[in-house]
């Protein structure tokens, strides 16, 4: 595999969310996939009429995040080996029919949609993804712009040095049985391990555009699975509620990949962990150690930028920056 492994082009992922478009990583990573899918779920929300750490923000947050983790497990692994139906799960009338499941009042178990294309005899998978990944955002003068996620999965990788770089443990992002003992045939699982094959991330290096075409914001983050979660709160929060890349990152994470509702120990106001509890979530508290990185053209003549202060990371300008262009 190591000789025979070349990097490949692969086409954006893009969607709609209000006005905006967002482009993201298509598989094998899920992360642009489950992305898009969280906010064509929330277009049906007036997500803008909630303020950002109340309790039915977040249970529409949680709602739809857990809808698109269930796709998620079902559906999504390297298509070079398996059949992902990328225009099913993204299509507007699935996307609605998938929105009209969320209750306002209470919390409910989610479960994989049909989507057209799907294939019928996929099973669920999980996998072990660690959140050893780093994340940068660039925009140079010339206007060009970059989202870079990149991991070696765990720490150190897989603790072996090769040219003067660490590999990469990647091959955990794999499903695999849960034990000896499971019955679940690997042969029916997306993201079941292959010769050459590439495992599923959850990597969401996100660029989003304004309604005029011109390049309104780049971010991603480090963090495992949650990196889906963190990138696609603080998307809402640039564009639902106007708020700059750092107030947006600074706003306390959530993570709703399966049953439970992760909130994050340190900055959750109080009073919210009985509120979602009140709605049905089952709530653990729980550091969320993001990493998230990005800018904004608040006007087309000035820019601004944030780095996540849960971890090392800074915002620098070196010299002008000119509008990128569409």
């Amino acid at each position: 595999d190591f000789e025979t492994y070349r990097a490949k082009w692969r086409p954006p992922l893009c969607g709609r969310y209000r006005a905006h478009l967002v482009c993201s990583m298509g598989p094998p990573s899920s992360g642009g996939i489950a992305l898009l899918q969280i906010l064509g779920i929330l277009e049906h929300f007036p997500m803008g009429a909630h303020a950002p750490n109340s309790a039915m923000a977040l249970h529409l947050f949680a709602e739809a995040s857990k809808l698109a983790f269930a796709d998620r497990a079902r559906y999504v692994g390297d298509s070079d080996f398996v059949a992902v139906p990328l225009t099913g799960l993204l299509q507007a009338d699935y996307l609605r029919q998938r929105a009209s499941l969320i209750n306002p009042a209470r919390a409910q178990t989610m479960r994989p949609g049909v989507p057209w294309g799907a294939p019928a005899d996929y099973a669920d998978g999980a996998a072990a993804e660690l959140p050893s990944t780093t994340h940068l955002s660039v925009l140079d003068g010339d206007g060009n712009a970059l989202s870079l996620t990149s991991s070696i999965e765990s720490a150190f990788g897989a603790r072996l040095m090769a040219g003067g770089f660490l590999l990469n443990n990647q091959l955990t992002d794999f499903s695999l049985p849960r034990d000896s003992t499971d019955s679940t045939d690997t042969a029916t699982l997306a993201n079941a391990p292959a010769p050459g094959k590439r495992p599923r991330s959850s990597m969401t290096p996100t660029m989003i555009f304004a309604p005029d075409g011109r390049l309104f914001a780049v971010l991603g983050s480090p963090g495992g699975p949650r990196i889906i979660s963190y990138v696609a709160r603080s998307t809402i929060a640039l564009i639902d509620w106007g708020l700059a890349p750092q107030a947006a990152f600074d706003l306390p994470h959530m993570h709703a990949g399966g049953e439970g509702l992760e909130l994050e120990r340190e900055r959750s106001p109080i009073g919210l962990l009985a509120d979602l509890r009140a709605l049905g979530h089952e709530v653990v508290l729980r550091s969320l150690n993001s990493g998230l990185h990005g800018m904004r053209w608040q006007t087309p003549h000035q820019l601004d930028g944030g780095a996540d202060k849960r971890r090392e990371g800074a915002v620098l300008r070196l010299g002008p920056l000119r509008q990128s262009a569409q």
